[in-house]
């Protein structure tokens, strides 16, 4: 009895010590119909000994470049307890300092917002659309405090929160740490909402909700939920189970309008998914590939985690070597998936995988640059806006389809090699690192794929080739094994490879042009205009396609530019056209095997059992 009532005791003090350091929030929309939400923060137990630093992100979860989100803040001020102002200095356009703080701080803001997607905040009279840090300021210091945050909005009755905090009795929202808050988006809204319940193998049962903030009837939110289970029981199919989401809860937050910014962006329970149509109806196939791709982030990323993502930094991007496999991955998984679920037929399965190959054996960035250099480009590339030019186009392939062309290449590769999929891949690293929760390297990933595979030499040789250097594999023949061609779609034809040429006030003038283009070769680079090519006017932007159209690669034509208004000659050399197509063999007037249509079942149907 004795050590009863002192556990309770003991219960009851932390209870009182965790409350004393909340730090609280209250947030209203008085002037909501011009994009402001004013936002007050309360902290308690104060150091006295040093001034309070008080900022607001430049970074947030699911991104991978910096975003200033110190901009979109004014009218800030701190109080003490009693209400009387504190001196303020802003040693940074987004961190303020109180120069001598009293143990109990008071800091309140205006914040704008009129950015509706995954990144940013929105209000106006339909909804408050938050994203936790370009909304919230916080005290430097204090990660490990809890969060309590509260709303204000009796100007809208109807509105309701959605959120993967925490609800409190007295409806307010609770995180456990600063980390968990700035993970946690809410939507507050008159949104439409549909649920259902998933058993994992270990009995637990979880709850997924479609939270639509969309100009929809119930119904037809009730049917894309529909849509969305089956995306959902086949994606847990390739990991065995569901993750064990906090609070037993995971929501799409899901808004749609055609003016809305378009967006999709994971977090550890929740995703805020932005569309830009103008209802989910009539649009419900087109939408999916969103839903697909974020939601298999609950799985990788958001517990399957880089160790260079880990702890996630507010005040600068974190530099990661591994997007080629965590968005990558992810990017193929979230097309295959809904292939496999019956939202997608072979050709566009085929489609989505004919642009991965002709973008890695095809861009100049996938060819001089490996995937870990890709994700490490994240940071300038994420999102991420400059005003100078940059050479984007012949050094960066994006790690979003890059990671999917390797993923592609290595679930082919394991498949035909080693009776294996990419799936078992995956189930081995969920748990190895993703269930466990312990944040993995590269060095981790090759050494699941050899204890996995049986082949340390398989292992080592695939990361050395194809994610620490540039090699591609060979699609042609892993494709073969599933019943599909590979081969160049205009075979021995010369083509314009100076990409989309524009009509500028009647001057044809180029985009950026690639290296190893014919193009690029013959000194032609932005903003030249085309004046004559072979002795042929150029006058359209079709016009220097029709002289590609009377000559064979390797012929050579004069062209006559103008860069800066200066009149120039050179040479230009007609390369073949390199673009690549991908059809069943059965198109081609081909046999299609038994073993490859077995090959090909087992990979692109459903999982499920």
């Amino acid at each position: 009895m004795k050590k009863f009532i002192f556990t309770t005791a003991a219960l009851a003090l932390a209870f009182t010590v965790n409350a004393q350091q909340e730090i609280s929030y209250q947030v209203s929309f008085p002037n909501a119909n011009h994009h402001e939400a004013q936002v007050s923060m309360l902290i308690p137990n104060v150091p006295l000994n040093q001034p309070l630093k008080i900022r607001f992100s430049r970074s947030s979860p699911g991104r991978y470049a910096t975003h200033e989100f110190g901009k979109n803040i004014y009218n800030l001020k701190a109080f003490d307890q009693s209400g009387k102002a504190l001196n303020l200095k802003q040693p940074a356009g987004d961190v303020y300092e109180v120069t001598r703080p009293t143990s109990t701080v008071k800091v309140t803001y205006t914040v704008f917002g009129n950015w509706v997607d995954g990144t940013y905040a929105a209000f106006d009279q339909d909804h408050a659309h938050m994203n936790i840090p370009s909304t919230f300021a916080f005290p430097v210091g204090m990660d490990k405090r809890p969060r309590l945050v509260k709303f204000d909005y009796k100007n809208n009755p109807e509105w309701k929160v959605a959120t993967q905090l925490k609800p409190m009795p007295n409806g307010a929202y609770y995180a456990k740490d600063f980390q968990f808050f700035m993970d946690s988006p809410i939507e507050i809204a008159n949104y439409k909402t549909a649920s259902w319940q998933v058993k994992n193998p270990d009995g637990k049962i979880q709850t997924i909700h479609l939270v639509s903030h969309v100009n929809d009837s119930q119904e037809a939110v009730n049917n894309y939920a529909k849509m969305l289970e089956t995306m959902v029981a086949e994606q847990k199919a390739i990991f065995g189970e569901l993750p064990n989401f906090d609070y037993g809860n995971y929501y799409f937050l899901h808004c749609v309008h055609p003016s809305y910014a378009g967006d999709g962006m994971e977090h550890r329970n929740s995703t805020v998914i932005v569309q830009r149509t103008p209802t989910i109806k009539g649009y419900e196939s087109n939408l999916l590939g969103t839903f697909s791709h974020e939601f298999f982030h609950a799985w990788n990323v958001e517990r399957l985690r880089p160790k260079t993502l880990e702890p996630f930094n507010f005040t600068q991007a974190n530099v990661s070597d591994e997007l080629w496999i965590a968005e990558g991955f992810t990017q193929y998984y979230g097309n295959l998936v809904l292939k496999r679920a019956g939202f997608r037929n072979l050709e566009n399965i085929l489609m989505v995988f004919n642009g991965l190959v002709n973008s890695v054996l095809n861009s100049p960035g996938a060819k001089n640059f490996s995937p870990v250099q890709s994700s490490r480009y994240a940071v300038f590339a994420d999102a991420a806006t400059s005003i100078d030019q940059t050479n984007k186009q012949n050094i960066f392939t994006s790690y979003y389809t890059y990671g999917a062309a390797v993923a592609l290449a290595l679930d082919l590769r394991l498949r035909s090699d080693f009776n294996l999929t990419l799936d078992d891949y995956m189930r081995a690293l969920w748990k190895a690192y993703g269930k466990t929760e312990i944040a993995y390297t590269i060095p981790d990933l090759e050494k699941t794929l050899a204890t996995l595979t049986k082949n340390p030499s398989f292992a080592s040789n695939f990361f050395k080739n194809y994610i620490y250097s540039t090699k591609k594999e060979n699609y042609e023949a892993l494709l073969k094994n599933a019943g599909l061609v590979l081969r160049k779609k205009f075979a021995g034809k010369a083509y314009n490879d100076m990409g989309r040429l524009t009509d500028n006030k009647g001057e044809i003038t180029l985009p950026a042009t690639l290296n190893g283009s014919a193009a690029y070769n013959a000194g032609l680079d932005i903003d030249d205009v085309l004046i004559k090519a072979d002795g042929t006017e150029i006058k359209s932007v079709t016009d220097f396609d029709k002289v590609a159209e009377k000559h064979k690669p390797g012929d050579t034509v004069d062209i006559v530019y103008k860069r800066q208004g200066v009149e120039k000659t050179t040479r230009l050399t007609f390369l073949e056209n390199p673009i690549m197509e991908l059809v069943t063999i059965e198109s081609t007037g081909g046999s299609l095997t038994e073993a490859q249509k077995t090959f090909r079942e087992n990979w692109l149907n459903s999982q499920i059992k």
